[in-house]
């Protein structure tokens, strides 16, 4: 029993140590995971501050923040990270092992001196390394050996004067643009490019390199193309006879040339590969021009020359005899740009360099003082189809001794563009001569003036004549043109006859209306951009059948509701116009000022306000209309009418003085009934004893004043009211209009003024609405009725005699 009580014990003994122990693992989990999550929000924290770009963004741009480390926190998320330009002395293991997706890291600029050897271990995606203009003494291959898909290297500039005893880039199999060397890079071993088989461009700056080793750059077996800043003229030869396989466009830099006597094509076997070769910022004497051509002429697959910046001491006096005896030239294809001659003006005319030109395709002269090419020179160009003269000194007098006759008799292409020509009708009769050309440029030349008519060559199509300050245009524009540009110039119009014509170009003048399309039936393209033009309408669009782009962007738009309506409704209008939307804005109205075309709607008003004027004018003629349909229906201007006569009579005292009483009766009748009225009633009751005073309209109204005013004086003036009724007098415009208006008053003093002579039966439903008065008084009072017979008729005029008495 104590065994099993003790053992109990024991257990839960145990028992309670392993629960305590369990929890305070847990504790200590828990912890670790604290502290590990509070460091990743430090870290990101860290980031933020150093960098705030790097918040929640695949780009982080923290160059020229002058940080003197890489920010902690980097993720999984940044692709691009930008630290050029700052003080970075080191770069360590862990600062970039989260940065799993970099796909581009630029740390140029800095102070780098040092790297960890695992620092881009984790960078298996990266494409782009920079490190560039720092101060790396040593480069080492065990930086680049995880870098599997880097495509781009940067190390130029940095302190190194060697790219060490083996190769740095055997494990980079996808590199394709390397940059290397500094002002203290000395040397180039074998085996230091060793792994590389194909680059897009190679990049040395090695303008104090001293030693090469042949055959360092052999390894390489094609590279598109090579730039070398380089000085020494013994490697530049060595360096050649390694590139001639590989090489497709070789670039040397501030190379001063010496005279070399040793073949460039020493050991060398074909085919060769170098097509193009590049002197920039070079030196050359006119023995080392000499020599060159010599040592060219050896590398058969040469085939464009190109000398940029360079200096020529020397005034043209070359040894044709030794470029004569070494053969024909292979070069097609020579340009000179920006050349600088020291003795400019003693430099001879090349005579003797006949036989080296006549196969030449291309030539390029730019920005070299030219003024002129001898005639005789000239001629051996038989071959040239494409010359460039641009920026030079010629004019139209010397012009016409280089274009002389049988000269440059292939030529296709002329660009004569920024020289010293005036006059554009000597500058035709000069071109005149080449027959074939195609293509002339004589833009940024200061014509002025441009004549009625001019000869050009008959197979001309292209024509630039733009910045050539020429006001109009005229028939010496040549109609065989298929390309047309006269922009930058002064044109207020354009009304050519060119049938031809494919491309139009007018940017840059004065023009207020797209060009009529009738003359240029065949235009594919124009450009009339910066003009002073307000818009175009779907008329002028449409006129351009074969129109497939249309440059009118930076133009002043007034948008209208006829061009909004276009371009809104226009099919395709986006996939013709050039710049559209972002170039399209409107000038006026002043209230969508800068708004781009395209988002701009008027409303109804703005747009139809002729339709809207005229269509309110026409719903109030309407209005009006039934209104008056209305009133002459339901008698309302008669009732208004009787309604002021009315006011006017109230205003009149309720009855004139017996001194103002003048007449017996006023009678109102009917002119229908004027007949019985006036030949019968009248005589009865005027020549009775005594006779009575009768008021008749026609008889007693006071001339000038208003009927209106007549009647009521008249009611007024007369004892009693005497109304000869009839079906005449109910329907009469008399009674509707003027007569009645004396109802009111003489109904509204309730008495008994008004006598009624009932001339013939009449139904009082017959009667109009309107003399609702006149009805109550014929239901209510006793009226007289004339009587057909005669024996009744004398007691008719003794009943209305007594009525009248009363």
């Amino acid at each position: 029993m104590r065994k099993v009580k003790h053992s109990m014990q024991y257990t839960s003994k145990m028992s309670k140590q392993t629960k305590h122990k369990s929890r305070t693992t847990h504790t200590w989990q828990v912890w670790a995971i604290y502290m590990v999550l509070a460091a990743n929000l430090s870290e990101e924290q860290a980031l933020k501050q150093a960098c705030p770009s790097c918040d929640a963004t695949q780009l982080c741009n923290c160059s020229s923040m002058g940080l003197d480390f890489i920010p902690p926190g980097l993720t999984a998320k940044i692709t691009v990270l930008n630290l050029a330009h700052n003080r970075i002395k080191h770069i360590r293991s862990q600062d970039l092992q989260q940065a799993v997706n970099l796909r581009a890291l630029l740390l140029q600029s800095n102070k780098i001196s040092s790297i960890d050897m695992d620092s881009f271990d984790s960078l298996g995606k990266l494409e782009l390394l920079d490190l560039s203009n720092n101060s790396l003494a040593r480069l080492s291959p065990v930086w680049f050996g995880h870098l599997f898909s880097l495509q781009h290297l940067h190390l130029q500039g940095n302190s190194y004067r060697d790219l060490g005893e083996s190769s740095l880039f055997s494990s980079l199999r996808n590199l394709s643009s390397l940059h290397l060397g500094n002002p203290q890079f000395s040397t180039i071993r074998q085996g230091n490019f060793e792994g590389i088989e194909l680059l897009n461009k190679l990049w040395i700056d090695g303008g104090n390199l001293s030693q090469y080793e042949p055959g360092s750059l052999k390894l390489i077996k094609k590279i598109n193309h090579m730039i070398i800043n380089l000085r020494n003229s013994k490697i530049f030869s060595a360096i050649i006879r390694d590139l001639l396989h590989s090489v497709i466009w070789l670039e040397v830099r501030e190379i001063k040339l010496e005279i070399e006597i040793k073949s460039l094509v020493q050991n060398s076997t074909l085919p060769f590969r170098i097509r193009k070769l590049t002197l920039k910022d070079a030196s050359f004497t006119d023995q080392h021009i000499v020599r060159i051509i010599v040592l060219l002429k050896e590398i058969t697959s040469l085939q464009e020359l190109e000398a940029i910046d360079c200096e020529l001491e020397g005034q043209g006096m070359w040894n044709t005899e030794e470029i004569e005896k070494t053969g024909q030239s292979f070069v097609e294809e020579v340009s000179i740009i920006n050349i600088m001659i020291q003795n400019f003006h003693l430099f001879s005319d090349l005579k003797g360099m006949e036989s080296q030109i006549n196969k030449l395709k291309r030539l390029t002269i730019a920005s070299s003082r030219v003024f002129m090419v001898s005639c005789e020179l000239a001629k051996h160009f038989s071959s040239l189809r494409y010359l460039d003269f641009h920026d030079n000194l010629l004019a139209n007098k010397r012009l016409n001794e280089t274009i002389c006759e049988d000269a440059w008799s292939s030529l296709q292409t002329l660009n004569l563009s920024q020289n010293s020509l005036k006059s554009l009708k000597q500058t035709a009769d000069s071109v005149t001569r080449l027959r074939n050309l195609i293509n002339l440029d004589i833009s940024q030349n200061n014509f002025g003036e441009i004549p009625d008519v001019c000869e050009w060559p008959k197979n001309l199509k292209y024509l630039n004549l733009s910045s050539t300050q020429i006001p109009k245009l005229t028939t010496c524009i040549p109609q065989t043109l298929e390309v047309l540009d006269v922009s930058a110039n002064n044109l207020k119009e354009f009304g050519l006859q060119l049938p031809f014509l494919k491309e139009l170009y007018l940017a840059k003048n004065q023009l207020k209306t797209l060009p009529g399309a009738a003359p240029i039936p065949n235009l594919v393209a124009m450009s009339i951009r910066r003009n002073k033009l307000n818009g175009f309408s779907k008329e002028e669009f449409e006129s351009f059948k074969k129109m497939q782009l249309l440059d009118a962007s930076d133009n002043n738009f007034i948008c209208s509701c006829e061009f909004l309506s276009f371009i809104h409704h226009q099919a395709g209008i986006a996939q013709v116009l050039v710049g559209w939307p972002a170039k399209y804005v409107c000038d006026s109205p002043l209230a969508v000022r800068g708004a781009q075309v395209g988002a701009v709607h008027l409303s109804l008003m703005e747009c139809h306000r002729s339709l809207v004027v005229l269509l309110i004018c026409a719903l109030v003629f309407l209005v009006i209309l039934v209104l008056v349909a209305v009133g002459y229906k339901y008698h309302v201007v008669w009732y208004l009418r009787m309604t002021w006569a009315w006011l006017r009579a109230k205003r009149k005292p309720k009855r004139a003085p017996p001194k103002d009483i003048c007449y017996d009766a006023f009678v109102s009748y009917s002119e229908n009934d004027s007949d019985w009225v006036e030949n019968v009633m009248v005589r009865e009751l005027e020549q009775a004893c005594p006779p009575f005073r009768l008021c008749l309209h026609k008889r007693d109204f006071v001339p000038g004043k208003w009927i209106v005013d007549n009647i009521i004086d008249s009611i007024e003036k007369s004892h009693k009211t005497l109304f000869v009724l009839s079906e005449h007098f109910v329907q009469s415009e008399w009674c509707k209009y003027e007569l009645d208006f004396s109802h009111f008053r003489l109904f509204d003093e309730n008495n008994d003024a008004a006598i009624l002579v009932l001339l013939e039966p009449i139904q009082s439903k017959a009667i109009p609405k309107r003399f609702c008065k006149l009805r109550k008084i014929m239901n209510t009072k006793t009226y007289l009725e004339w009587p057909p017979g005669e024996d009744q008729q004398e007691m008719f005029w003794e009943n209305l005699k007594g009525a009248l008495k009363s």
